[in-house]
């Protein structure tokens, strides 16, 4: 009897030796679509709300361009974020673009912005989203209906907003 479950032990374990997956060989690629410049209005926070901190910042203008598509931000949409205790900041981002032949686009960026510690002890900060398109199906922008994006900020000293920059995932 011990024999017997000693052997269906080893069979477990090779089992769960013989299930480790390896890392599919096709990732997913990243192709550049556009660069956002965005310019902010006066923020606002609602203190500890029963979700945690709420902050609001008005997204006034801006400029975008990339590949194929240029125009401005328009003003009127608003940056809605939830800042918890620990560090980790979810953002709801929702306003309209108008590109430059007079196609006006709805985006909704959603992402989280964490201070933590990684592994190490050592502090990391971490802030990605993944903005959504609504453009005129029929026009030449109805491609960003069908794709999944990402975006990363990057901070210039010369502009008084926040730069975001959007890749197509392929």
């Amino acid at each position: 009897m011990k024999k017997l479950l000693f052997i269906t032990f080893l069979a477990a374990i090779s089992l769960q030796v013989s299930a480790q997956v390896e890392a599919p060989k096709d990732a997913p690629q990243l192709e550049f679509a556009l660069q956002l410049k965005v310019t902010l209005g006066q923020a606002f926070s609602i203190e500890n709300t029963q979700h945690g901190r709420r902050t609001v910042i008005p997204i006034t203008g801006g400029t975008f361009e990339g590949p194929g598509i240029k125009g401005t931000i328009i003003n009127g949409g608003a940056d809605y974020q939830l800042a918890n205790a620990q560090g980790r900041t979810e953002l709801e981002a929702i306003y309209c673009i108008k590109t430059d032949d007079g196609v006006y686009i709805h985006v909704r960026n959603c992402g989280i912005i964490a201070n933590s510690k990684d592994a190490n002890g050592n502090q990391s900060f971490y802030f990605r989203c993944a903005p959504t398109f609504e453009a005129p199906a029929d026009s030449k922008y109805g491609w960003l209906n069908n794709s999944l994006f990402l975006c990363a900020p990057s901070f210039s000293q010369g502009f008084s907003g926040i730069v975001l920059n959007v890749w197509k995932v392929k």
